[in-house]
């Protein structure tokens, strides 16, 4: 490199700095108030940007970027609004496709007549079959369909749904379906998605609700979790509690007594090799009892879906750990 070209470079280099700086100065300006140095607040309603310490208004008449119309209830506002649903993850095409309505009705709210309502039937037809129009888009709305549905059987929420659409997702881009079943990877990226979110389902609850077998399920996670890299921690017994304790209907001091002894257990090492649901479910059996509130252990059992023999065992060394705690 000769001597002018670096000359040019650094000169270069210099005068961009020199934007940089000026455009975070610019920036850091317009954030504050130029006789006091307070903080700016924008008043959308008046269009103004205000200065919330000493009241000055450092612009006016701003653009407003909303809607020209106003609504009073949430009925108004889906009359008027022009725009659709936003972007998902749970519908194969996002939701970016045209939905033709099943009413039967025109922009009036006038029945079709029977050569119109034949029309639109064909209309119908002919949208669903474009909207797939792949056996790679089939084949993601029948696995999309099977998520809500096993979400929606397991109450979770939209969150955990979006997270085992873009799961699923990146499984068949990957290729990872040919010699599994589209329901077990399905089933696979919702287990995974709830255990992401910090409201897992144990494999016995999936099992119930999903069309794939316990062992299928358990073989396809781990294929899926390992193939794709996902970085999923081991279930924490305690994020069991909350649903459990709401299930049996126990108190907010049962729930908290409940965490207590988890975390005993936990330092004493007694969680190790244990299954998380089998330890939430005794320490919420063990903290009823503890706070004098009446659940029997078949309740528990049925709530956990765990056999009691599992309570009975998981119980014992919950109360052994505390005692060890309790003894000086």
């Amino acid at each position: 490199m000769t001597d002018s070209v670096r000359g040019y470079t650094t000169e270069h280099s210099r005068a961009r700095e020199s934007e940089d700086e000026t455009e975070n100065t610019d920036e850091g300006e317009q954030l504050r108030c130029p006789e006091c140095g307070g903080q700016l607040a924008t008043d959308t309603e008046h269009g103004e940007t205000v200065c919330a310490d000493c009241g000055l208004v450092v612009e006016e008449d701003e653009i407003d970027h909303g809607p020209e119309w106003r609504a009073f209830d949430s009925k108004e506002k889906d009359q008027k609004s022009r725009v659709g649903a936003p972007t998902t993850q749970m519908m194969h095409d996002k939701g970016l496709s045209t939905n033709i309505g099943w009413q039967d009705k025109d922009a009036y709210g006038k029945t079709l007549s029977s050569r119109q309502r034949e029309k639109m039937q064909r209309l119908r037809t002919w949208n669903e079959r474009f909207r797939t129009r792949d056996s790679k888009e089939r084949n993601l709305k029948q696995a999309l369909g099977e998520i809500d549905r096993m979400a929606s059987a397991l109450g979770l929420p939209e969150n955990v749904r979006e997270t085992a659409s873009v799961i699923y997702r990146r499984a068949l881009s990957d290729d990872l379906l040919p010699g599994r079943s589209i329901e077990g990877v399905a089933t696979s990226a919702l287990y995974a998605a709830a255990r992401q979110a910090g409201t897992p389902r144990s494999l016995d609850e999936i099992a119930t609700v999903s069309r794939v077998d316990k062992d299928e399920i358990a073989r396809t996670y781990r294929y899926v979790v390992r193939e794709l890299g996902l970085e999923i921690q081991p279930a924490d017994p305690e994020q069991y509690v909350p649903r459990f304790a709401s299930e049996l209907d126990l108190s907010d001091e049962s729930e908290r007594r409940a965490r207590d002894l988890l975390k005993t257990a936990k330092d004493q090492g007694v969680h190790s090799g244990k299954s998380p649901v089998g330890l939430a479910a005794a320490a919420i059996y063990a903290a009823a009892l503890l706070t004098n509130e009446k659940v029997t252990q078949s309740e528990v059992s049925e709530v956990a879906n765990i056999s009691e023999v599992t309570i009975r065992n998981r119980y014992h060394e919950l109360l052994e750990a505390e005692e060890q705690i309790q003894v000086p």
